[in-house]
This record gives C-alpha cells, structure tokens and sequence, in this order.
C-alpha cells in the first residue's frame, strides 16, 4: 500500500480516451471581476446585468443531458413569499403552492428565507425554483422528491439537514393528494423522471443520500454544485438488478465535492455517467465508483487525493484529461467506446484537469445583485 494515495474511482465497464469538443469555455472578464475564468454554463449568462429581468433566459444555458430542460421558461413568474408549509393544503405565496400546480411556472423568492418542510416536497412538470437574488434555505425537514415528470430546474439554493420523511398525506398536483410511506431523506430524489437540471446548489448532511438519480430517470444534468460534509453523496441507478436504469444517462459537470465527504461523487450502476471537469477536494473512501456494468467517462476532472492508504478494490478505471494531486492515481482498464454521443446542442468543450480549481471556483448559489452581472 501507498503511504500518500486514495482511491479514485471505480466502476465495472468503462470505456475510451477521446470526445469530440465543439463549443468553447470562456475565460473573458466580466464586469465585477476582471480575467475571472467561466466555464460554459456561467458564461451563457452571468456577465449580463439585466439577469434579472430576463429569468428565464437561463433555461437556454444547459449543457449535457440535461439540456432540454425548460422547466418554466413558457410560463408565468410566480413568487415566493411565505416560507411555511403545509403538506395537504398549501397557502398561495408558499414554495409548495407553486411548485404543485399544473402549468408552467418559473417560482422565485421575495427575501432571504428558510425553508423547513412538514414533509417531502412533491414537484410537477414544467418548473424552475430560482433562488438568486434570495439566500434561500430548505433544511430541517424533508427536502425535495422529482417523481414521475418532466422538465425540472433547480438553481441557487442551498439544501442541508435533510431528513426522513413521515408516512402520510401529500399533496402532488392541486387535483391530487396521495398517501406517501415517508421518504428516505434525500436531498434530492429524482424517480423516474427526465430532463432534469440541477445547477448552483449547496447540499450537505442529510439523512440519506444528497442527489439520487433512480428508477429509469435520464437526461439529467448536474452542475455548478457544492456538495460537502456527507457520507453517501450520489447515487445514480436504483439496485443493481434494476434493468429500467440502462436507459439513465447524466451529465456531472463543474461541481464542487467539498470537504467531508466519504464516497458516492458518483456511483453509478447500469447507466451512462459522463463525469467531467468536477473539483474533488478530498474523499475518504472513493470518488467514483458502480456496479452491473455501467459506462463512466471521467473527463478532465481535478482529484486532491487525502493522505491516508490506499483501498484494495477489483474494480476497473479509465480516465481522460484528469489531473492528480497529493498522490491520487489512476489505473486504467476497460474498453468500448465512451462518446456521450451528444446532440450538437448538447456538446461543450471539456477543459484539462489543471483548469478545473479555476471554472468550478464559484460552485453552489451565487450571490446576485439586480442590475449588476452575477
């Protein structure tokens, strides 16, 4: 064993070296902070001043699976005003209000607000929760649960202290109230659900996992995130004999994996993962790992391996364009091609590793000002 080495990442079949770029990443300055290095998502929209009269323009800057998100892009603002909750019959001005009702909305925050839930909070099809402008907080309670629909956006809110949901009424649309068994306490729980963008969030200590991505959900895209102070971060694909799952693809880029965690940045097991430019601070056990065979492209990420020995695994590895710190390595095997396959407008250009401290500098919610570039 190595007396300064961790293990990386770790997955059953992966795959090659090489992905066609197409757009490019931005390293031109912005108003506020001059030769500021942005990636592609920020640099879509962050420089403009007028961010805030023009929401939902940020729908338009996706990348990856997850591109054809609109979440509430063709519907009207609504916003939130009053940060209690009730589970069953929801007050107008309240997060669970908007986030139920059937047409598009694109939902923001009067102030700065804490949010503690009664119980897990049910999403509809066709919304964006957009918390810039606000410090916006959901913690303490049950946090959020995308089941069984469709173009989701979230951005700019910090979830933490995620707990277990309570066996009992929830309310999913206004025409539907439905018996729950009790969630599991997932930051975010995504079943059985497509085109799903989660961008410029903080998640942290909560009861089960902080993103899961389950149940034959796909074109899902992860980005800009600050994940910290957990044990079992993400998980994508349910259990290992979930064949639904083979369909599952996500992209896992720009995020930034914190301190404290343990392992999970991702796991992986049946589906696609392609994971890249992602800032691995440290880990404790793994940063990437599956089962049941799944195809994991690590691309031009930035692993700091902690100083601790290294794990004995059979597992197999493959990487591209990543960089080592402090000892971290990785040892390639596998084989089969591994190209996203992206749409034209899906595809970015993924940067070396040595750039990656730079673009994912500015990970989790931003602080905002109207009239003022991001």
């Amino acid at each position: 064993m190595a007396s300064k080495s961790s293990l990386l990442l770790a997955f059953t079949l992966l795959t090659c070296f090489t992905l066609t770029l197409q757009d490019s990443y931005s390293t031109q300055p912005y108003t506020n902070t001059p030769k500021k290095a942005m990636n592609t998502i920020d640099s879509c929209w962050r420089r403009k001043a007028n961010w805030a009269a023009n929401r939902r323009a940020l729908a338009d800057c996706a990348v990856g699976y997850g591109k054809d998100a609109i979440g509430g892009k063709f519907g009207a603002y609504y916003v939130v005003t009053n940060p209690s909750d009730d589970p069953i019959n929801p007050k107008p001005g309240t997060l669970r209000y908007g986030i139920i009702q059937a047409n598009p909305l694109w939902i923001t925050f009067a102030k700065n607000m804490v949010i503690t839930l009664k119980n897990e909070l049910i999403m509809n099809s066709y919304k964006t929760i957009d918390g810039r402008g606000a410090k916006v907080e959901i913690a303490y309670g049950p946090c959020i649960t995308i089941q069984g629909v469709s173009h989701v956006i979230i951005h700019g809110i910090s979830i933490h202290d995620c707990k277990p949901g309570k066996s009992g009424l929830v309310i999913s649309t206004p025409l539907h109230v439905g018996h729950r068994l009790g969630c599991d306490g997932d930051g975010i729980s995504i079943f059985a659900s497509s085109n799903v963008w989660i961008d410029h969030c903080s998640l942290s200590r909560s009861s089960d996992g902080l993103i899961d991505v389950i149940h034959a959900s796909t074109a899902v895209t992860i980005s800009n995130n600050h994940f910290s102070q957990h044990d079992k971060v993400m998980l994508l694909g349910h259990d290992d004999k979930f064949s639904a799952d083979k369909i599952m693809k996500v992209t896992i880029i720009y995020n930034h994996f914190g301190p404290g965690l343990v392992q999970r940045m991702p796991r992986v097991r049946l589906g696609y993962a392609h994971v890249a430019n992602n800032m691995y601070e440290a880990w404790q056990l793994y940063a990437i790992g599956g089962s049941s065979n799944p195809t994991i492209y690590s691309q031009g990420n930035y692993f700091n391996a902690p100083n601790y020995l290294e794990h004995k695994q059979n597992w197999k590895w493959r990487s591209s364009m990543d960089r080592f710190m402090n000892g971290a390595y990785f040892v390639q095997s596998g084989y089969g091609s591994c190209s996203p396959n992206y749409s034209k407008s899906q595809s970015f250009t993924v940067v070396d590793g040595s750039m990656v401290p730079a673009i994912t500098s500015d990970a989790g919610p931003l602080f905002c000002n109207v009239n003022k570039p991001c």
